[in-house]
């Protein structure tokens, strides 16, 4: 399948959409979801569909959730990204529902990086301040895609010195996950730490040296090893010096 293919059958599933006729759409995009199809085209797929009315959307993408297929997820995000300027605390709100209905780590990743993540990038404080509360929902997935998102915004951002300060906001929201528990969402926060340390290497090594390590907070090895991973041996010496012995 090509980029032109692809829009065409969004566009074919679209105007069924269009007409709610749900179960016939589906019925369009299930040989391509049968298939390895490249995550791109079903991208190019989900972003026409994803233009259409919100509530005929929602409804076809509910559909989509119930057969839980992985390119299913991919469809889904971006449909719902090119919703996020017209229904930005909506779509939020269903995208925590498929990351609950996914309940897989590849779902919550897929809808992670495709809605808060590019929510973040495009509009930094709502969604900023719609992503706060998932650090804390009784949903494991929800929480690991607080990490995944700022995985995201990091990889988005190139280290440019002009985002520092958004940078700083997003290691304060990670700031009450480093003592997260649950190893899924360990490896998702661990995720965010390892990439805003890559691109943002001396910030995270203050943050860590001065706010984390100094106050012994309870967490898995695996948090701190992936905050170190891309940081250089004068970085990381300094940030196990910041610590006890034996940290």
């Amino acid at each position: 399948m090509k980029t032109k293919e692809a829009r065409e059958l969004g566009q074919r599933i679209a105007a069924l959409i269009a007409q709610n006729q749900i179960e016939p759409a589906y019925n369009l995009l299930t040989p391509v979801l049968a298939e390895r199809t490249p995550f791109d085209m079903l991208r190019h797929i989900g972003d026409v569909i994803g233009m259409e009315s919100l509530e005929p959307v929602t409804d076809f993408l509910d559909l989509i959730a119930t057969y839980k297929t992985e390119g299913g997820w991919v469809v889904i995000a971006s449909a719902l990204e090119q919703q996020l300027d017209r229904d930005l605390e909506g779509v939020f709100a269903r995208c925590r529902d498929f990351i609950i209905a996914a309940d897989v780590w590849y779902g919550a990743d897929t809808l992670g990086e495709g809605v808060p993540g590019r929510a973040l990038v495009a509009d930094f404080e709502p969604a900023l301040a719609l992503l706060k509360p998932w650090r804390e929902d009784d949903n494991a997935w929800v929480r690991r895609v607080v990490g995944v998102s700022v995985h995201y915004w990091a990889k988005r951002s190139r280290g440019a010195a002009e985002f520092t300060p958004q940078a700083e906001e997003l290691l304060a929201l990670l700031e009450p996950m480093f003592g997260e528990w649950e190893m899924d969402v360990v490896k998702g926060v661990g995720w965010g730490l390892k990439t805003m340390g890559r691109k943002y290497p001396e910030l995270v090594t203050d943050w860590l040296a001065e706010r984390v390590v100094p106050g012994q907070r309870r967490h898995r090895a695996v948090m701190l090893r992936k905050a170190l991973t891309f940081l250089s041996k004068e970085q990381r010496a300094r940030v196990m010096g910041a610590g006890p012995s034996g940290f």
